[in-house]
């Protein structure tokens, strides 16, 4: 195709120049940097008519008499043409528009812009506009489909993207570019172009070549390239019969192929060699005009007669200006009609069973697909196997010498000639990223913001540095460090800053570690990795570094520089992090389908005793999403965040199960805007982030604002009162099991946070009892329950009793029952050395000597009675009862408590907890004591002498019996659990070191061992139990020792029915008042010399009184 090329000529200031042709061909029209359209009506026109549009113009297109620019004042306007009259603005963004097209009808125009977004206008009606949002960086061209339903865009993230323009949707997006922050500094233009007509094809230069994408499929159908182009392409055009592709590149080199061949027919070369940045064929396909980034204007002559002789080897064709025209409007008309996706070449035949398929049949009449078969070729080859060959309709034309060829029969035109794949598309793997980063390619960026600091990174003409800023200068000053390495990844701690480079072909990638809290002169060391090998993602804990590299080895450092341990991991990592002792890993554990990446999760903790806590775990992600933040709490639980905005948070309770706490879409005002997330905090709980207007990240300058999101489980009716109490409940056992985790591992932890949050978690659970009662949900009620602890189920005893619920009530009382088998049950499982378990005080605040029975009383008292009527505020009861129960988790187990026994007959039914505060004299008038659940149970309490000790009464809880009272009110053994229960858990505090004083005092007079063990307690029901069954268990299981023989038969007395334990129960009961009068006629004989034991029975025996079979048969209703 030999052609003339025309002497360039100036058109505009140096600067982004941009041409097109009128609908006639008459006249060319361009834009420049001078914020000039000028209208020339040849190359040699010294006048040009001109219209000022701003002050500088982007980009224009013309058609049907409507000239749209994009100027600097980031307006896209509108003119007559050829009068250049303003005809107003079609739209505005943000900041300027960097391209403008028309479809093919000249209805509407598209327009991207800097701001990340694509416009579609109806020219009509400007305010008809379609946004199309998605891109992450600055749109570079666009380009309509000539049926109007796609639009094609590029973005300097390095995506070209295909949208559905009515449902504003992604349709494809393909990663073909180098990424980079705007226009000006991109290598491409990327002017992509869909052929004319019927838009079989979407042209994207990509580096030296042009790819070929099938419309509707969106496959990649072929490459057109030239051993010649070695700068990259800038802009592609066709021509109006949509057979030839024209293109220019940044060396200045104008090239022409014969797409239906994948030849190049022309190749021309810039005067000056300077970048082509537009290009436009002539209507009639025999010019194209060009111009450059220095303004100028040129043209390419006398293209049409060449391009036809080479190619009408069946028809003469006498007029090839006029032809084309008319082969253009023809085949405009037959593709409407027949609905055929086929381009007109201009020698093609006017045979139906051809026109179906000339492309096809002009690739293969190349010779290149003969023996190719399923087999796809390099990118260079002129089909790369996805295009669809498809009608076998050329017979004979085919060798058998492939299986595709072959299996498709000639007497069948419409079987492929492979098959044709239509299940999953695999997704393209994510990127290694690091968590807290935004994307390399930006000249100003940032490298790391998390907790402790900020990482910024430079990369400008000026200067290639980094900066490091802490939040607390108090770690450290602010350092300013000279990138002479090209570090991309860094992480900050309190120790340490860990830069990473890649290799290059010279140099070995490099870890570099500036270790700020060392000790010594030496704060700096650098570890080169083995050629071929590149960190990909990097971390820092307490004491150590992390690195993954491209080899799926992580290798592991101490943060002085000691090379640790190193493993592979089974894929492509993605990202890190790292918090103390803990490594999260996350890689790509497989190819994802459908927009799916799978990803899996590995969690290491690198303590004393090093574990991995999860092991390979498939990461779930919301649908087609990505992974896009990974990290840990500032307690140290893992959580990450996807793409679709949703926050996940390990839940080390459910079996290292992943729940989302938190969605920032649902906070985000439009859908361009995105949540920046820099850290989490579980107490309080937040989640720091910075807000992103329009992007998925933030700049760098101005420094962007850190935002405070609340948290929010996704549970079901949140608007409904019970909705919101479920969720704050959920939430906060969520975010408090850190504490478990911490005190498992050694850490401290904060004893009054912890109380405070299962005290929220207690009342939450009370209110939304309360709500069940009122809604007449018992059932409900009782699952409350079951959640509850046990100093709270007494609360909601009381509550049903009030409320007159005497069935839930009675159903509470067995919840409550089992809750303390459970606990008893918990602290069997604790080896004793002694056989003698029913001495040991339990962290607990339960006797070992309840054994069925648990903390529940038949014991009527009138005070409880009138502490109950007293008490009104649930709440604040609420809160006592919370705090006397965790207090007794706090002490320590195994402190023993001296047992002895009390008649029952001296005491009568006495409340045995009304012990004196240990750190005051008590008087007989007794003063309430204000932090006790039982502040209103006061009782007068005297001084006992006790030996030596007599003198310092301060120091020895005395109790004295009350009378007993008639009843109060018929309900009130079922009401007496709450104050007993809660006093238990008081006295189990002053109870050891009471016992210990009265061992001290009167070493002459001790307690004779036969006082001191079981045969001289009241017996359980239980115990009875097991005295009658014990040869029977010892005779099953002969070598069990007597701790394995009590569980043993803990757990047979379990399975007996009710009726059968509270027979024993009875029974048990009946011998008490039997033992307690043999014990007073023992006390009678003792005389004065054993006060000191009879004092000591005296305390155990108040206890006993309380008698746990007592306390069940009340809550059975047995009737004394």
């Amino acid at each position: 195709m030999p052609c003339e090329r025309k002497p360039m000529r100036y058109g505009h200031s140096e600067g982004h120049t941009e041409v097109c042709f009128d609908d006639t061909g008459r006249y060319i029209v361009t834009c420049g940097n001078d914020g000039d359209v000028r209208i020339w009506e040849s190359l040699d026109d010294d006048d040009p008519k001109f219209i000022t549009v701003g002050e500088k113009a982007y980009s224009l297109a013309l058609k049907k008499g409507k000239l749209v620019t994009a100027s600097s004042s980031n307006t896209v306007q509108i003119h007559t043409f050829p009068d250049g009259d303003p005809d107003g603005i079609l739209t505005r963004f943000t900041t300027n528009a960097t391209h403008v097209t028309f479809n093919r009808s000249g209805s509407r125009v598209a327009a991207g812009s800097s701001d990340f977004m694509v416009k579609v206008v109806e020219v009509s009606d400007s305010s008809q506009q379609k946004t199309l949002r998605g891109h992450e960086a600055p749109v570079l061209s666009v380009s309509f489909d000539p049926k109007d339903e796609y639009l094609a865009s590029a973005s300097c993230d390095g995506s070209v993207v295909v949208w559905n323009i009515e449902e504003q949707t992604r349709v494809i997006s393909w990663p073909l570019l180098q990424k980079t922050n705007d226009v000006s500094n991109a290598k491409s233009l990327c002017r992509l172009a869909f052929q004319p007509a019927a838009g079989k094809f979407l042209a994207v230069p990509v580096e030296t070549r042009v790819h070929l994408y099938e419309r509707g499929s969106w496959e990649h159908v072929g490459t057109l390239s030239d051993e010649l182009l070695t700068q990259p392409i800038n802009v592609v055009a066709w021509s109006p019969c949509g057979r030839f592709l024209a293109a220019g590149t940044v060396g200045g080199l104008l090239t022409i192929w014969d797409v239906n061949s994948k030849l190049c027919v022309e190749r021309q070369k810039h005067e000056k060699g300077f970048t082509v940045c537009s290009l436009a064929w002539h209507p009639s396909g025999s010019q194209i005009a060009y111009t450059d980034t220095e303004g100028c204007l040129g043209l390419l002559d006398r293209l049409g007669t060449s391009a036809v002789g080479t190619s009408s080897t069946k028809a003469p064709v006498p007029n090839p200006a006029k032809d084309y025209d008319n082969l253009f409007d023809e085949d405009d008309d037959r593709l409407m009609d027949e609905g055929l996706s086929d381009a007109s070449s201009p020698a093609k035949k006017a045979v139906a069973g051809e026109d179906e398929d000339d492309d096809d049949f002009l690739i293969a009449s190349t010779g290149r697909v003969r023996n190719r078969g399923a087999i796809l070729d390099d990118e260079n080859s002129l089909d790369t196997g996805s295009l669809k060959l498809g009608q076998n309709k050329f017979g004979d034309d085919y060798d058998d010498d492939d299986a595709g060829s072959s299996a498709a029969p000639a007497a069948a035109p419409l079987v492929p000639l492979r098959p044709v794949y239509e299940g999953p598309m695999p997704t393209p793997p994510q990127k290694a990223f690091q968590p807290g980063s935004t994307p390399a390619h930006l000249t100003h960026r940032f490298m790391m913001w998390n907790s402790v600091g900020i990482v910024r990174g430079y990369n400008d003409e000026q200067d290639n540095a980094i900066d490091v800023e802490f939040h607390d200068t108090a770690v450290h000053h602010a350092m300013h460090l000279t990138n002479s390495l090209g570090h991309t990844m860094a992480d900050l701690s309190q120790e340490a800053v860990l830069l990473a480079c890649p290799s290059t072909e010279e140099l070995a990638s490099k870890l570099q570690c500036l270790h700020f809290s060392s000790w010594d002169t030496n704060k700096e060391w650098m570890v080169d990795l083995p050629k071929g090998e590149d960190v990909k993602a990097l971390c820092l804990g307490q004491g150590w570094a992390a690195i993954a590299t491209s080899s799926l080895l992580l290798r592991l450092f101490s943060i002085g520089g000691v090379q640790r341990e190193m493993f592979s991991v089974p894929g492509p990592v993605v990202c890190m992090a790292g918090h103390g002792e803990q490594l999260l890993v996350v890689y790509h554990r497989a190819t994802g389908f459908d927009g799916d990446q799978a990803l899996g999760v590995q969690l290491l903790q690198f303590g004393r005793k090093k574990r991995q806590l999860i092991n390979g775990e498939p990461l779930p992600l919301s649908p087609k999403s990505y992974l896009s933040w990974v990290g840990f709490t500032a307690e140290g639980t893992p959580c990450y965040v996807d793409s679709d905005g949703l926050v996940r948070m390990l839940n080390r309770s459910l079996g290292n199960t992943w729940t989302p706490v938190c969605n920032t879409r649902e906070t985000c005002k439009s859908k361009s805007d995105h949540y920046w997330v820099v850290g989490v905090h579980e107490n309080p709980q937040q989640l720091r982030c910075i807000p992103c207007k329009g992007s998925r990240y933030p700049p760098t300058l101005p420094r962007p604002a850190v935002a405070i999101l609340p948290f929010k489980l996704p549970l079901c009716q949140t608007s409904t009162e019970k909705g919101q109490m479920e969720e704050q409940y959920w939430r906060s056992v969520l975010f408090h099991n850190h504490y478990s985790f911490l005190s498992s591992s050694g850490y401290e932890v904060d004893e009054a946070a912890q109380t405070q949050s299962e005290k929220e978690q207690q009342e939450l659970l009370m209110k939304m009892f309360a709500l069940s009662c009122k809604l007449e949900r018992e059932f409900r009620c009782v699952e409350l329950a079951e959640l509850m602890t046990q100093n709270v189920v007494t609360l909601a005893i009381r509550y049903a009793s009030r409320s007159r619920r005497m069935n839930l009530a009675q159903r509470l009382s067995e919840v409550a029952l089992e809750k303390s088998n459970q606990l008893q049950e918990d602290e069997l499982e604790v080896p004793e050395e002694e056989p003698e378990f029913s001495s040991v005080r339990r962290t607990s605040g339960y006797r070992q000597t309840e054994p069925a029975g648990g903390p529940y009383s038949t014991g009527q008292n009138q005070e409880e009675d009138e502490e109950l009527e007293e008490e009104e505020d649930g709440g604040e009861m609420e809160t006592a009862e919370t705090k006397r129960r965790l207090k007794a988790f706090a002490k320590d187990a195994g402190s023993p408590v001296k047992p002895s026994l009390t008649p029952v007959g001296r005491v009568g039914r006495s409340n045995p907890f009304k012990v004196a505060g240990s750190g005051k004299p008590t008087s007989s008038s007794g003063q309430p004591r204000v932090a006790n659940i039982l502040d209103n149970m006061t009782s007068s309490r005297k001084l006992a002498p006790l030996g030596g000790s007599a003198g310092k009464p301060s120091k020895s809880p005395v109790l004295k019996p009350l009378a007993p009272r008639t009843k109060a009110k018929a309900q009130s053994t079922l009401l007496q659990i709450s104050g007993n229960k809660t006093a238990n858990k008081n006295t189990a505090e002053p109870a050891a070191p009471a016992a210990d004083l009265q061992k001290q005092p009167d070493p002459a007079a001790p307690v004779p061992p036969a006082e001191n063990t079981e045969n001289k307690r009241p017996k359980t029901g239980f115990q009875l139990w097991l005295d009658e069954n014990r040869k029977i268990i010892i005779a099953d299981s002969p070598d069990l020792d007597e701790t394995d023989v009590i569980k043993e038969a803990m757990g047979r007395f379990r399975t007996l029915s009710a009726e059968e334990r509270l027979s024993w129960t009875e029974r048990a009961k009946g011998q008490t008042g039997d033992a307690a009068d043999v014990k007073k006629r023992k006390r009678a004989e003792g005389g004065a010399e054993n006060e000191t034991a009879e004092s000591d029975e005296n305390n155990a025996r108040k206890k006993s009184s309380l008698d746990p079979s007592s306390k069940l048969s009340a809550f059975a209703f047995h009737k004394n």
